[in-house]
């Protein structure tokens, strides 16, 4: 009886420490992702293929507010086509929820596109809210995996 009351002291004193260590990892897993997401957004208005190759897994799925769905070899082509065109891209709200000790990340949050002007020189913005998926590979980092847009109501310039 005594070895089993001090077994679950040792337990319960142990546990805090355990679930701190845990929550520590997601709290810094979440404050780099926000960085990288930040990061990556830049990359896609200046057009850092590099960037872009590093962080978007090769299984990427991204979807646009459109609903056209791409993948990463053809989301990156469609930037260099110019396709998909960033003037800039101002992050209005993000959120990130780090899970699995730090190694999963999902992410939403809202932004606003500027892209050139349309063809009579009115402002070409679009409001977007968007939730992220991203995994941390052990050899590559973190990684965009999922993408998934929606098109907010028109905004105003």
């Amino acid at each position: 009886m005594q070895k089993h009351f001090l077994l679950l002291a040792l337990l319960l004193l142990v546990l805090p420490v355990l679930s701190f260590a845990q929550n520590r990892k997601n709290m810094d897993a979440a404050k780099e992702v926000e960085a990288l997401e930040r990061q990556r957004f830049a990359a896609q208005v200046k057009k850092d293929y590099a960037l872009l190759e590093k962080y978007f897994g090769d299984d990427l799925v991204y979807t646009h507010g459109s609903g056209k769905q791409d993948n990463k070899a053809t989301y990156i082509q469609s930037i260099r086509d110019g396709k998909s065109v960033y003037d800039k891209i101002d992050v209005e709200a993000i959120n990130v929820r780090a899970y699995n000790e730090g190694l999963t990340a999902v992410v939403n949050g809202t932004i606003l596109i500027t892209s050139p002007p349309t063809p009579d020189g009115k402002p070409n913005l679009a409001r977007i809210k968007y939730v992220v998926v991203q995994i941390k590979d052990p050899k590559k980092g973190w990684q965009v995996v999922l993408w998934q847009a929606q098109k907010q109501a028109e905004a105003k310039s």
